[in-house]
C-alpha cells in the first residue's frame, strides 16, 4: 500500500516537473552538447575520469567493485529478490533527473564558486597589502626617527650654550648699567665741586674787592697811599729818574 502510494506521489510530481523538464532538457542537451565540442576529451582521459570516480584505491579494488556490483545486481535480479517495475524506473528517471540538473548547475554554480573564491581572495591580497604597506609605513616613520636621541641632544647642548650666553649678556648689562650710573654719580660730584669751587672763588673775589674798596675809601689807607707816592717821587728824583 505505502509503495502504491509513494508510485502516485511520484507519477503526479513527475508529471509536474515533465514540462519544466522537457523545456530543460534541452537546453541542458543543447550546452552538455556545446561543451561536449567545445572540451572534447579524448577517450583515453574519458576511461580514466571514469575510473578514477569509481571507489577504491587502486584499479583491482576499482574493477573488484564494479564487478562485485554487477554480480550482485544480476543475482537480485535472478532470484527475484529484486523486482524491476514502475517505481524502479520512476527512480531511474529522477535520479536522472537530478543528474542532468546537477551538470547543468555544474557550470554556473562552478563559475559562482570561482568568482566568490576570486572575490573573497581579492578582498585578502588587498587586506594584505595594505597591511603591508602600513607596516612598511611604520617602519618608515620609525627609521625617520631612529636619529632623534641624537637631534635632542645636539639641541639640548645648544639651548645649554644658548642660556649660557644669555646669562653671560645679562651680567655684561648689569655691569654696563651699573658703570653708567656710577659714572652719573661721579659727573654729579664733579660739577658739584665745581660748582662749589666757582662759588667760592667768586665769593672770594668778591670779599676781596669790597675790602680793598673798603680800605681805599679809608683816610688813613688814602694818606698812607699818598705818602707813599711821595716818596717814591722823591726818590725818582734824587736818583734824577725824572
Amino acid at each position: 500500500m505505502a509503495s502504491r502510494l509513494l508510485t502516485k506521489s511520484l507519477r503526479a510530481s513527475a508529471s509536474l516537473a515533465r514540462p519544466q523538464v522537457a523545456a530543460t532538457l534541452p537546453r541542458v542537451a543543447i550546452s552538455q552538447s556545446t561543451r561536449g565540442y567545445a572540451d572534447k576529451q579524448p577517450p583515453a582521459e574519458r576511461a580514466s575520469a571514469i575510473i578514477d570516480a569509481l571507489p577504491g584505491n587502486s584499479l583491482v579494488t576499482k574493477t573488484g567493485t564494479v564487478i562485485l556490483g554487477t554480480g550482485l545486481t544480476a543475482a537480485a535480479i535472478s532470484q527475484e529478490l529484486y523486482v524491476v517495475n514502475e517505481e524502479t524506473i520512476v527512480a531511474i528517471g529522477f535520479i536522472i533527473l537530478l543528474t542532468a540538473i546537477g551538470r547543468a548547475m555544474k557550470g554556473p554554480i562552478g563559475d559562482w564558486t570561482r568568482g566568490e573564491v576570486e572575490k573573497i581572495s581579492g578582498i585578502l591580497n588587498d587586506a594584505r597589502k595594505d597591511h603591508t604597506a602600513a607596516v612598511q609605513e611604520r617602519i618608515d616613520a620609525v627609521n625617520e626617527m631612529r636619529d632623534v636621541v641624537s637631534i635632542t641632544k645636539d639641541l639640548f647642548a645648544l639651548s645649554k650654550d644658548t642660556a649660557k650666553r644669555e646669562a653671560e649678556s645679562y651680567v655684561l648689562k648689569q655691569k654696563t648699567a651699573v658703570a653708567a650710573e656710577v659714572k652719573a654719580v661721579l659727573d654729579s660730584w664733579v660739577r658739584y665741586e665745581q660748582q662749589a669751587k666757582e662759588n667760592e672763588q667768586a665769593e672770594l673775589a668778591r670779599s676781596v674787592i669790597e675790602k680793598v674798596m673798603a680800605d681805599i675809601q679809608s683816610e688813613k689807607t688814602q694818606r698812607e697811599i699818598l705818602l707813599n707816592a711821595v716818596a717814591e717821587i722823591e726818590q725818582l728824583v734824587k736818583n734824577k729818574a725824572i
